[in-house]
């Protein structure tokens, strides 16, 4: 345990200067999508920073209801965006009237040890006011070690006329380095909206 005069903090002090990180998000890349088939990143991912974070903002799909955001990666020297992956998925759902409120796991929307697209937001409404914005960061995907592990955390305008909250996690399978990712609707295109690429350093 660390003990400094009184008045004077752990920083002011020194103590912590090289033990905490400054987790500065530096941007690297914007892409912003007009009725877009896919948003792909495919330079900028290496050894340069140990994560990356992807944000997505007020995505709208081109159809209104069933449009969920997706995601997948290519290794190093790989085609198709197909990774292995095992994920996890549950959300929070609250409609406007109040008439439903629910916290569940939801594991039509995970994956086993399989290439599809991974579901970020779910079920995007997509009238003139409707989107899904939230951030994605992938860790270490640099990494010929270790597989490489992913979170997100989003917040959607139902369909149904409810706040969605949607969480997903899990890991690419694979020791080789990651170094592209796509996004795209699970059906139609992006309408609109941006992702923009940092890294975190």
């Amino acid at each position: 345990m660390a003990v400094v005069s009184g008045g004077t903090t752990l920083i002011d002090n020194g103590t912590l200067d090289s033990a905490v990180p400054s987790g500065k998000l530096t941007l690297l890349s914007t892409q912003t999508a007009s009725s877009s088939a896919t948003i792909d990143f495919t330079s900028g991912i290496d050894s340069t920073y140990d994560s990356y974070v992807f944000k997505f903002i007020n995505i709208h799909p081109s159809t209104d209801g069933d449009g969920s955001l997706t995601f997948q990666a290519n290794a190093s020297g790989g085609s198709g965006f197909n990774e292995t992956m095992t994920t996890t998925y549950f959300r929070a759902y609250h409609t406007e009237s109040d008439a439903t409120a629910t916290l569940l796991y939801d594991a039509s929307k995970d994956i086993a040890q399989g290439t599809s697209y991974q579901i970020l937001s779910a079920n995007i409404g997509g009238d003139n006011d409707e989107c899904g914005s939230g951030t994605l960061q992938i860790f270490n995907p640099s990494s010929t070690t270790f597989v490489k592990h992913f979170i997100c955390s989003a917040s959607t305008y139902h369909s149904n006329s409810a706040a969605r909250n949607d969480f997903s996690a899990g890991y690419f399978n694979t020791t080789s380095a990651i170094d592209e990712i796509s996004f795209k609707m699970d059906v139609g295109n992006i309408d609109s909206g941006t992702i923009k690429m940092y890294g975190v350093g």
